[in-house]
This record gives structure tokens, sequence and C-alpha cells, in this order.
């Protein structure tokens, strides 16, 4: 079996789990502690079946985190205009 293949059966189990889940709560009640719990374990488990589909090699085009290009240009000094230097205070006061 593939990846991709293992992917698809775990998501039809989850799925059975999930409508499984539902009925139970149906017939129990969902306001008990243990109910949430399961039904919050089941949700969980659907979004990392879902994070590992999308990790998953060969399964669509990973997704490259995003650039941020910075200039070479220095920064406006009025940035810092009422900043403290770490550790310091500020230039134009001093420590008491």
């Amino acid at each position: 079996m593939s990846v991709h293949d293992d992917l698809t059966s775990v998501q039809r189990c989850l799925d059975d789990l999930v409508r499984s889940v539902k009925r139970l709560e149906q017939q129990m009640g969902g306001g008990g502690l243990e109910m949430r719990r399961v039904r919050t374990d089941a949700d969980h488990l659907r979004e990392s079946v879902a994070l590992l589909r999308e990790a998953a090699p060969g399964l669509g085009e990973p997704r490259r985190p995003d650039l941020v290009s910075i200039p070479d240009t220095p920064y406006d000094n009025t940035l810092w205009t009422d900043s403290d230097d770490e550790g310091l205070g500020a230039r134009d006061r001093h420590a008491p």
C-alpha cells in the first residue's frame, strides 16, 4: 500500500469513528466529561491526519514558507525615539 492509500484508509476509519461517536453522544447525552473527551480526541485525530496528509510526500506540492525581503537601507532613526536600551534605560534619563 502507498502512503496515499494508507492515509485514505485512516481517513475513512476516522469518519466512521466520528459518526459512531455522534450516535453514541445522542444515546448517552453529550453533557458528560467522558463524552466530551471522546469527541475532542476524535476531532484531534482528524486534525492530525489532515496535517499528515499535507506533509506526506507526493501528495501535492509542499508549502514553502513566505519569504520576507529585508532592505539594506538603514532604518529611520525616528523609530527609536522613545525606546529604552535593554538593561540601560532611556538615553536621556538616569537610574534612580
